[in-house]
């Protein structure tokens, strides 16, 4: 009898963990149409940090775009008023950006975008708008992402995303506006 209720614990937690792996590969989501193009791909990105205040972002698609060791990079000034930059791996933009984004309402929409690319390799210079909401008429800020790309033979991989707000001193150059 110890036997078999040796057997069947071990034949239950056995299927058990069998089924629980199949089930976390049946939740995991196909991104490889957000990735097959330039255009989904940058699509993608803007989508996956936009949505109305209290939204859960997408985090799995915005990691999925990413190429490993990619960076986000914002341009500013320090509290000193000086230029800088600030390396970001994905993760620690969700860190740092993701529940502010959630709590306030964020949406990033493309405006205009340039494109250049050879081979494997595509630099979009894409102009945004920000808004905290849909329904908003006026973005509260707008800006330049330099994007460069990597495509593998597979799929669009994001490398880096550079980017600079527009300020009164340095706004957007009417080239790069839509016409």
């Amino acid at each position: 009898m110890k036997k078999h209720l040796k057997i069947m614990a071990f034949l239950l937690i056995t299927t058990s963990s069998i089924w629980a792996q199949n089930e976390e590969k049946n939740e995991e989501r196909d991104y490889s149409n957000n990735v097959n193009t330039i255009d989904n791909t940058v699509k993608s990105l803007y989508a996956s940090i936009s949505g109305e205040k209290g939204e859960d972002r997408d985090w799995d698609l915005f990691k999925h775009l990413f190429y490993p060791n990619a960076k986000l990079i914002p341009s500013g000034k320090n509290t000193d008023r000086e230029p800088q930059v600030t390396f970001l791996k994905p993760n620690d933009y969700i860190k740092s950006s993701g529940q502010w984004l959630v709590d306030n309402g964020f949406f990033e929409k493309e405006i205009h975008r340039t494109i250049n690319a050879f081979g494997n390799i595509a630099h979009v210079f894409s102009t945004y708008e920000s808004y905290y909401s849909l329904e908003d008429k006026k973005p509260f800020m707008r800006g330049i992402n330099s994007i460069q790309l990597f495509h593998d033979g597979d799929r669009w991989w994001i490398v880096n995303v550079y980017w600079s707000q527009e300020t009164p001193i340095h706004p957007i150059p009417n080239k790069y506006l839509p016409k």
